[in-house]
């Protein structure tokens, strides 16, 4: 199975991190949003779309990107971002909001993985050197090469 991760990563290289982790055990090709035509994504079965999150939302680049695509009829895809306050159910599940525009180009989306990164963005946290400093660690290293291990027996079975 031939996989591409896609990823966008601003700040502080907090999503590049998670994306070649997951890139490492899914023996994935992966490339930056900003380097990536659309075409390329025929060559592939799977493909991973990830970003920071900003404002509640992945990056407006990679939502863009999405709008921009013509149906990929049940190619198979995931999702995966780095956050400041990370995945409150019911108050910020941005997550859905990627997912729903990949469903609407017909992707079948297999898996969703979210960790929490150093951010410095918002004028409340940077005046004290932002929040999360250090992550991802390695613990979220290593999450993210189990949610892969987790993607790869899906794909097996």
């Amino acid at each position: 199975m031939k996989t591409l991760i896609i990823y966008v990563s601003m700040h502080h290289g907090n999503t590049e991190k998670i994306a070649k982790a997951m890139a490492e055990v899914l023996n994935a090709d992966i490339t930056k949003l900003s380097e990536t035509k659309a075409t390329i994504l025929k060559h592939y079965d799977l493909i991973g779309f990830g970003s920071g999150i900003y404002y509640g939302k992945h990056s407006r680049e990679l939502l863009n990107f999405i709008d921009r695509l013509d149906n990929q009829k049940g190619k198979m895809a995931f999702v995966f971002s780095t956050s400041g306050i990370g995945i409150i159910p019911l108050i910020n599940d941005f997550k859905k909001f990627l997912q729903k525009k990949l469903l609407k180009k017909g992707f079948k989306i297999i898996g969703e993985f979210n960790c929490k990164g150093w951010d410095t963005y918002p004028l409340i946290v940077k005046p004290f050197g932002g929040i999360n400093k250090n992550r991802p660690n390695k613990k979220d290293i290593e999450n993210a090469k189990r949610f892969a291990t987790h993607l790869k027996n899906i794909l097996i079975s």
